[in-house]
């Protein structure tokens, strides 16, 4: 079985909380491939980018560095719940240079790993940080697509806007005030008595407000006033100039509201990849991909041989 390290190392001004997942009969004098895994939005590295895929791909004899993202989890950064892009794309490459660093890492053998917004964040270091040989995103969301569309319910101006006005009243407030909002509601029942019918926001409340994945760094909280530069983000740009190391994406066939298997088949076709392959798991849905055996096993029967081949 493999074994857990907890470690910490600085980005910029703060310090970043992360577990070193290390292969069974690890020996620190030999050289060893190396992962990347980044957690989802609103998640932390004790769940399904740790405790699920870090863990496996650690059991099939990588070295794996699972973090907690800036201003999230056990990591740095004040004040708490920022979702930025491109602050979660450069906690990649702060993993990247960390790993570079070990000695008993092959630094031109490092990969990543990302699940649901991870995922996403992934693709995006990937494209312009040749650093990472192999890329894999597991049911990735383009958080910049999601916030324009779904959170904003198709008028990003507006809440362009509102998050303007959030950050006017962030900036004039007393220190220490806060206009973090839950993400989820409280549970499915709650969500079901309010209209709530979408496939993803149930299973992500029944994942994250249940015993199933619930943790209490794992906080499905945004400090929504500093979300404004996500509304002009975008995960896949440059992608079909600039993607070119070896990708797999992997999608459930059951789609939901976060729209993870349109932007699946979205990075697949457009990046310049030679080698690249889309997975899609029939029968299975964004959450079940987080932790349901069935479905992680034929993920992973795939995204194993995948970095096997190309690290």
């Amino acid at each position: 079985m493999s074994t857990i390290q907890t470690v910490r190392y600085r980005h910029f001004g703060w310090d970043i909380a992360a577990d070193l997942h290390l292969p069974e009969n690890f020996d620190a004098s030999g050289t060893y491939p190396a992962i990347v895994s980044t957690h989802p939005i609103g998640s932390c590295k004790e769940q399904t980018a740790g405790n699920v895929y870090a863990k496996a791909l650690a059991d099939a004899g990588f070295v794996v560095l699972v973090h907690d993202a800036s201003f999230q989890g056990e990591s740095g950064g004040e004040p708490r719940n920022i979702e930025d892009p491109s602050i979660r794309v450069a906690d990649i490459r702060f993993a990247v240079d960390y790993l570079q660093a070990l000695p008993y890492v092959d630094a031109q053998r490092i990969g990543a790993i990302g699940v649901c917004g991870g995922g996403a964040y992934t693709v995006h270091a990937a494209i312009t940080d040749y650093r990472l040989k192999a890329v894999t995103s597991i049911t990735g969301v383009n958080y910049g697509r999601l916030i324009r569309e779904g959170f904003a319910q198709f008028q990003p101006r507006q809440m362009a806007a509102n998050i303007a006005d959030m950050r006017t009243g962030y900036a004039q407030s007393q220190p220490g005030s806060t206009d973090a909002a839950d993400l989820l509601p409280p549970s499915v029942e709650a969500a079901k008595v309010a209209g709530m019918t979408d496939i993803d926001v149930l299973e992500a409340t029944e994942y994250y407000k249940t015993e199933r994945g619930q943790t209490s760094n794992g906080k499905t909280s945004q400090l929504m006033s500093f979300t404004g530069a996500t509304m002009g983000w975008d995960a896949f740009t440059n992608a079909e100039v600039l993607l070119t190391q070896p990708l797999m994406v992997v999608i459930g066939n059951k789609p939901g509201g976060f729209g993870a298997y349109q932007d699946g088949w979205e990075i697949y076709s457009r990046a310049a990849s030679e080698q690249k392959e889309i997975v899609v798991v029939e029968g299975y849905s964004h959450y079940d991909l987080y932790d349901k055996a069935e479905s992680v096993a034929e993920a992973l029967a795939k995204v194993i041989p995948f970095f096997r081949e190309h690290l």
